[in-house]
């Protein structure tokens, strides 16, 4: 979807719509497709940046997503609510880290790492 697109879609359906790309992101994981996952993710940064000029910052809907059965949409959804929900954010990346759901342990893991050494900055 285009990001003009977006802005028809409610807080709800990008809601819906970020939980869909990070399952069909783990899927691509699984099945080693590296070309639908590049896509999913260019997508999933579309969604998130529309959340994030909505009035007041709409990112919180997918603050939910951290306890989200499925690592990969946790993992997605701390990245995306990391400036906003910081302390959240990252006991999710430590819980994913903790339980070994590979492979987004070591994505949550590299994460805290670059947030550590300031290489990475939430915005």
């Amino acid at each position: 979807m285009m990001p003009d697109n977006l802005k028809n879609l409610s807080i709800e359906e990008l809601a819906d719509r970020f939980v869909r790309n990070a399952l069909a992101q783990d899927e691509a994981i699984i099945d080693d497709d590296n070309k639908k996952y590049r896509r999913l993710y260019f997508e999933m940064n579309d969604i998130e940046d529309e959340l994030k000029q909505r009035d007041g910052d709409q990112r919180q809907v997918l603050f939910p997503l951290l306890k989200h059965r499925n690592a990969q949409v946790r993992l997605k959804a701390a990245i995306a609510v990391l400036a906003i929900e910081p302390k959240a954010a990252r006991l999710a990346l430590q819980e994913i880290s903790d339980a070994n759901e590979y492979p987004q342990a070591a994505d949550a893991r590299g994460m805290m790492s670059a947030i550590d050494e300031g290489r990475y900055v939430p915005s």
